[in-house]
């Protein structure tokens, strides 16, 4: 089964732009994903349609001589894809901001590369295509992120995404940097960012259901909670009748606090609400939520003396 990832880098691998606009991602490609020297630039892939993508812009851009070999992946089942591109290689890696003037690698790239919202939204595909993944919207978290070599650029990525208010984070991780995002939200945000309108339609219809199956759980143990708080508090009461019952019985009780100790020993499951409305109803008065709650005070307060002077008795 191909990932969600595998999908979003099918989808934004063509993403046609400017010409500004693709060397800003292949600039990112390149920074993240490559071998090279003064001869040639290697970049390694699993995904075959990056790959295609990656010849392209060498070829097309800077007509360098490209070449597609795959072989068996040590790590996993996939294949693994090695673009390699020979010609004026130092001429590209300056162009790409790479590497500079000294031929010394760039720590962070020139403004005039990320000059626009465009050539900025490029820039974050092509570091998704290198080096991005995204947990399937249907498992238990939420999780994107981008595994970087150099501290600078993950930084430097950190700082771009967060240009976005994405509140991305970076930490230390496996001797890699590792830029990444946590909130389902701003996931989204950044599919939109990116150009995977595919995905973000996936991303937002899994993500809303699973929202409104948790806000449904949630309520649904609320009313639990509820229903077991009203059984305990009335099982509580129906204990302190007993109580007072077998100590003085009702004769000595005055009428409001027989009436209570009657309707609560007959309805035993009913809230305070529900037994107000049923006594009001059956009663033809007003007794209100609050005039119960009070007479159940006087009631746990009577049970709580009978209690204190009998402790060595059993009731």
């Amino acid at each position: 089964m191909i990932s969600f990832t595998s999908n979003i880098k099918n989808e934004i691998a063509f993403y046609t732009g400017t010409k500004d606009e693709e060397m800003s991602t292949l600039s990112a490609i390149v920074r993240n994903n490559a071998k090279y020297d003064e001869n040639k630039i290697v970049i390694s892939t699993e995904n075959s349609k990056v790959a295609r993508r990656v010849y392209l812009l060498l070829s097309d851009i800077y007509n360098l001589s490209v070449t597609i070999t795959d072989r068996d992946n040590a790590f996993n089942r996939n294949r693994l894809y090695l673009i390699q591109a020979t010609g004026d290689i130092i001429f590209v890696l300056k162009d790409l901001q790479v590497i500079d003037d000294n031929l010394k690698y760039k720590k962070v790239i020139s403004n005039y590369m990320i000059e626009n919202e465009d050539d900025k939204r490029a820039y974050l595909r092509g570091i998704f295509l290198s080096c991005g993944s995204v947990n399937d919207p249907k498992t238990s978290r939420y999780h994107l992120e981008f595994f970087i070599e150099k501290v600078d650029e993950a930084y430097f990525v950190n700082d771009l995404l967060n240009s976005y208010l994405l509140n991305s984070k970076v930490i230390l991780k496996d001797k890699k940097y590792m830029v990444y995002i946590k909130e389902a939200e701003k996931i989204g945000d950044f599919l939109r960012i990116i150009g995977a309108s595919n995905a973000v339609m996936y991303y937002e219809d899994i993500r809303i259901y699973r929202d409104h199956k948790n806000m449904t759980n949630r309520l649904n143990n609320m009313e639990q909670a509820n229903i077991e708080k009203t059984i305990n508090t009335a099982l509580d009461q129906i204990n302190d009748i007993n109580i007072i019952m077998k100590v003085f019985g009702e004769e000595l009780l005055d009428d409001k606090i027989k009436e209570v100790c009657k309707y609560r020993i007959q309805y035993p499951e009913s809230s305070l609400q529900e037994l107000s409305e049923i006594m009001s109803n059956e009663l033809n008065k007003n007794i209100t939520k609050s005039g119960l709650n009070h007479r159940f005070r006087k009631i746990r307060e009577m049970a709580n003396r009978i209690k204190e002077s009998k402790k060595n008795e059993i009731f």
